[in-house]
């Protein structure tokens, strides 16, 4: 039996990778760049990112590669940064890399206060995107209007702040470290901009690196030197970024069924709208499915789909 999550290759027919590549992204490329970069080493056109790091960020960038593009939408969508915050000042971007629209003398401020003002930023909050982001705006980006100019009006957006850790702070520099674990579509350039607002003296990001993305840690990631070695890194199976999902092993008879996209007698104890990881007999993830009201298992996304 193998758990590999990727049908085994034969001598005969070798497969294509399948899997998910979790990329150390350096400062100064972009997650465009990365996926092309992939693309070339693997000789893949199918290429997926899960989560779009801005250029001066490094970390966790994990790319899909082949038939693992379609499982994207099912992975965790938590995110894990660390990130320095530089107090004193606003930028048109929210971070160090834009124009200074204004500088405003430091507070003094004890790790107490600090405590004490990041305390409403965690758990669920209301979070206005960065004029520079990738929101769309009357079906634009909202960075390519900031780049003519243009002001946007972002609506705030309800978010989850799951952990909100200070780290470290210097007084003398005005920077203070945090870690920070959010949901899917939070801006750790926002939390800067409005941690400084709070405190009344501007806030801009200055330094950020993810450590966690859908499921994958700085621990699984390699840089762009193992990513030119011979041979390239293997993708990492993709059932390893299923787990937080039940699993379901087909009898050889079912497969057939499966294939064909027929709904399957499921588990009882499932739940209705539950997700399911559905496994061949082999071991081998055959595709996803959603429990139905009545104990069977619909069918969402099918691996090696016959007719």
């Amino acid at each position: 039996m193998t758990t590999s999550g990727c049908r085994p290759s034969t001598q005969q027919q070798p497969q294509a990778p399948c899997g998910f590549l979790i990329l150390d992204k350096p400062a100064g490329l972009t997650s465009h760049g990365c996926v092309a970069r992939v693309r070339r080493r693997y000789g893949l056109k199918r290429v997926g990112h899960g989560g779009t790091l801005d250029p001066a960020v490094t970390g966790v960038l994990p790319l899909a590669l082949g038939p693992a593009t379609r499982l994207l939408p099912y992975l965790d969508g938590a995110k894990a940064y660390r990130g320095v915050i530089q107090l004193g000042l606003s930028t048109d971007s929210d971070d160090l890399s834009g124009t200074v629209l204004e500088n405003r003398p430091l507070p003094s401020l004890s790790r107490q206060d600090l405590e004490a003002a990041l305390d409403p930023f965690r758990g669920p909050i209301l979070q206005r995107p960065p004029q520079v982001s990738a929101v769309h705006v009357q079906g634009e980006r909202a960075y390519a209007r900031a780049r003519r100019g243009e002001h946007s009006d972002l609506q705030e957006r309800a978010v989850t702040v799951e952990r909100l850790e200070l780290l470290g702070w210097e007084p003398s520099s005005g920077r203070l470290e945090l870690e920070v674990r959010c949901s899917a579509g939070t801006y750790i350039r926002s939390l800067a901009r409005d941690l400084g607002e709070a405190l009344g003296c501007g806030g801009a990001l200055a330094e950020l690196r993810r450590t966690e993305a859908l499921g994958f840690t700085l621990s699984a990631a390699v840089g762009l030197e193992e990513l030119e070695a011979e041979p390239p890194p293997p993708p990492l199976a993709p059932l390893r970024a299923l787990g937080h999902y039940p699993a379901f092993t087909l009898e050889s008879g079912d497969l057939v069924s499966w294939r064909c996209g027929r709904r399957l007698a499921g588990p009882a104890h499932l739940s209705e709208h539950q997700v399911v990881v559905v496994l061949d007999p082999d071991g081998n993830l055959a595709g996803m499915a959603r429990a139905g009201p009545d104990g069977w298992l619909q069918p969402k996304l099918v691996l090696e789909a016959m007719g």
